[in-house]
């Protein structure tokens, strides 16, 4: 191996970003809803989850500045797959009828996006996988 590889083996920015785009296009390919980029169907999972979510939970769970909470929404909204309601200070946020159906054929894509991914890469690596970046996740987040 020459010195170049190594380098790029070794450098985890390097590998989780290439590890990224390669996850998204096979997510783009399972996720069949029309306009909506996978990282949307997150954000209407966690609205389902947790019914009139406030914008600063849904940003703490998501782990998602603000703006880009609330550019999220607004195309959510205009799509008409949530609603926005104002108590307050507070913003909350609810699915629609049509959200809910954008949900239930999420949940099914998600079971195919894990076959898909788990067919190469093995169902035990994989869960491990996503359990090691979740918990990186988590403890580079408590340092910046």
């Amino acid at each position: 191996m020459n010195e170049e590889e190594q380098v790029l083996i070794h450098c985890l920015y390097f590998t989780a970003s290439r590890f990224a785009r390669n996850i998204t296009k096979l997510a783009e390919q399972t996720f069949d809803v029309e306009g909506v980029a996978p990282s949307y169907l997150y954000m209407i999972m966690i609205v389902k989850f947790h019914p009139e979510i406030t914008q600063k939970d849904l940003c703490q769970k998501l782990s998602i500045a603000p703006s880009t909470s609330t550019r999220f929404i607004d195309k959510l909204e205009k799509l008409k797959l949530v609603t926005r309601k104002t108590i307050g200070k507070q913003t909350h946020i609810s699915l629609t009828d049509e959200g809910e159906k954008v949900y239930t054929q999420f949940r099914v894509s998600l079971k195919e996006l894990f076959t898909s991914y788990s067919d190469v890469l093995g169902k035990e690596f994989s869960k491990e996988l996503s359990l090691m970046l979740h918990e990186a996740s988590n403890k580079l987040e408590k340092e910046s």
